[in-house]
């Protein structure tokens, strides 16, 4: 896209409503750049803390979860405040916040001073709550949850491709100085969000309307937040020693190998989420109590098998589930977002996502080191067929029933 389109595409904005296709696009070419430090350079830690004064590395998995954290602190915050200041204007800050916590990371001489770095990184940050409360202030129904796949679909993207590009430039430019590097892609997104519009809700249609002229709030907010923090806990679980469970299973397996493994669920999404968002954009509650089973079934596979091929079968069942899982998780948003604040609802939905990720690490590393590469897979697997249990005994009754 040019500039000179882009910047017709905003002026035509700024007299419609909602937000265009091309727009969209844009939200989310920058989302996928904002994202490249954030999930390129954690896996690095390792290679990072040693010339920061902690040889071994110690305190990576401590400072692995410390952005995530103050991420979900910050996020109710940042959310109340675009809905009385703006969301353009949070959505920039967010973008300019992780370029100063990459600067001040980058050129960190030691550990207490990289640590504050990652904290304002957290704190500072949030663009998926800035994002997703900008979108859904310019978009509804079913326009809003295909965004809101789309912006999934930049982060799985990103969570693939940024440790890759990581690797391939630290032969010249150590992981620890890629952080100054990485800065530019955020003051790039926010250099192109300036250009966007301020977004603006469309009006209500007649039949929507209440005596007020407004949309009542609708939409199982309480079910949304519950099924967040579980889809995230579930498949978070297996992600910090995925790695070492696949050389546990597989010895002398080479390092592409177990990358790509990783990847494979990720992979899924990119590849069947529109086609998942087309299929389940009206059952969106079977489609989540759907995705919680295959999340079961993928995990609950990855404690038994001990081949490479069964592996690959396990993973790509993760991946279905992954799939359906948020793809449908951003249907059930997009219905909750009618008629609320949107930087409130997605700033609290962050805390809650990020919530469920802080305590799957958290569980993951007590289970690994006390029973096993297998327990947290284990543990995920119990906690995603409890979950799709109670979603597909809800999903019998009608959305009327649904709490909000």
């Amino acid at each position: 896209m040019t500039t000179d389109t882009l910047v017709g595409s905003v002026a035509a904005g700024r007299h419609s409503d909602g937000l265009d296709r091309r727009q969209v696009h844009a939200i989310a070419a920058c989302y996928f750049v904002a994202s490249f430090a954030a999930l390129g350079l954690p896996p690095y830690l390792t290679a990072i803390l040693p010339a920061l004064g902690d040889p071994t590395g110690s305190w990576a998995g401590v400072l692995y979860i410390v952005p995530t954290v103050f991420s979900a602190l910050g996020a109710p915050l940042w959310g109340r405040l675009a809905d009385r200041f703006g969301r353009k204007r949070l959505l920039l800050r967010a973008q300019l916040g992780l370029t100063v916590s990459f600067l001040l990371a980058g050129a960190a001489q030691s550990l207490p001073a990289f640590t504050v770095a990652l904290v304002l990184q957290g704190f500072l940050g949030g663009t998926f709550a800035a994002t997703n409360g900008y979108l859904a202030a310019a978009l509804e129904g079913p326009r809003l949850s295909k965004a809101l796949t789309l912006m999934q679909g930049s982060a799985r993207a990103s969570l693939v491709a940024a440790p890759i590009l990581v690797g391939a430039l630290t032969p010249w430019i150590s992981p620890h100085r890629q952080y100054l590097v990485m800065a530019v892609l955020p003051l790039a997104a926010a250099a192109l969000l300036a250009l966007l519009p301020e977004p603006a809700r469309p009006a209500p249609r007649a039949e929507e309307a209440d005596a007020t002229g407004s949309v009542p709030a609708a939409g199982p907010l309480r079910l949304l937040y519950a099924f967040e923090f579980v889809f995230v806990f579930s498949t978070v679980i297996s992600f910090p020693y995925l790695i070492a469970l696949v050389e546990e299973r597989l010895p002398g397996v080479c390092g592409t190998v177990s990358g790509v493994l990783f990847a494979l669920p990720h992979l899924c999404y990119l590849v069947f989420a529109a086609r998942v968002h087309t299929a389940f954009l009206d059952r969106p509650r079977a489609g989540i109590a759907l995705g919680f089973g295959f999340v079961a079934l993928g995990l609950a596979g990855h404690a038994v098998t001990h081949s490479l091929l069964t592996f690959v079968l396990v993973r790509l069942l993760l991946g279905a589930g992954l799939t359906l899982g948020l793809v449908c998780l951003s249907v059930l948003a997009a219905e909750a977002a009618r008629g609320r604040a949107p930087g409130r609802m997605f700033g609290t939905l962050e805390f809650v996502s990020k919530g469920g990720a802080v305590a799957a690490g958290a569980v993951a590393a007590l289970a690994n080191s006390t029973l096993g590469a297998s327990a947290p897979v284990l543990i995920g697997t119990a906690a995603a067929l409890a979950a799709a249990l109670g979603a597909a005994a809800l999903a019998r009754f009608p959305r009327s029933r649904w709490s909000h």
